[in-house]
């Protein structure tokens, strides 16, 4: 099993990249948001999963990060979602905002990525949505550097902020813009999760 692959990027291509190592060249499938990332020449780490086909033809996927690819094996599990599908939701919707959307059942969201349509995406929300945790979502976004100022100390509680969020999810709102939106209020500690909602909606019929 490879655990991954550390060299230098010889080639990107659409959707794959070739990393040499050991005077080897490993070809990886990889999301696109990874391919915006590195530039030829330089030293790569790719966190890699082998892949069987029903050919029996080998075939690597990669990753950034452990995280993106503890996401993937979850996704590849969801029945009627194969590694190219869990790669494609991964090219348009980041781990942190596949979370929200899941714990949110905002399948539209889900529904961006290429062959996932409405139906794919709630089954994937149904078969995942136990796999996450509201407050485990939170604290990786803010570990990744995303979560503005306003989570900052003396910022209200995480349930009351989940709430909210599920609510504006609720309402039709995809999980990014109510995750945006609660946390971009000012002024918010102590604030109820009704309170909290009604600046979120101010805030977002503003725009």
């Amino acid at each position: 099993m490879i655990s991954y692959i550390k060299g230098r990027l010889q080639e990107i291509y659409e959707e794959s990249l070739i990393v040499e190592t050991g005077g080897i060249g490993y070809q990886i499938q990889v999301p696109f948001s990874f391919l915006q990332s590195v530039s030829v020449g330089k030293e790569i780490q790719v966190y890699t999963y082998l892949h069987m086909g029903q050919d029996q033809t080998p075939k690597l996927y990669g990753f950034a990060d452990r995280e993106d690819l503890d996401v993937f094996k979850l996704l590849i599990c969801v029945s009627g979602i194969g590694p190219k599908g869990a790669i494609g939701v991964l090219s348009v919707i980041s781990t942190d905002d596949l979370r929200f959307a899941v714990l949110s059942e905002d399948a539209k969201t889900i529904a961006r990525a290429p062959g996932i349509g409405i139906k794919t995406a709630k089954k994937l929300i149904l078969e995942l949505k136990d796999k996450f945790k509201l407050e485990d979502a939170f604290e990786l976004k803010r570990s990744h550097g995303e979560a503005p100022a306003s989570q900052a100390a003396g910022s209200p509680p995480e349930d009351a902020k989940g709430e909210a969020i599920q609510a504006l999810a609720a309402l039709g709102y995809s999980a990014s813009e109510a995750m945006k939106a609660v946390n971009g209020i000012e002024g918010a500690e102590g604030l109820s999760v009704e309170e909290l909602l009604k600046a979120a909606l101010r805030q977002m019929t503003r725009l």
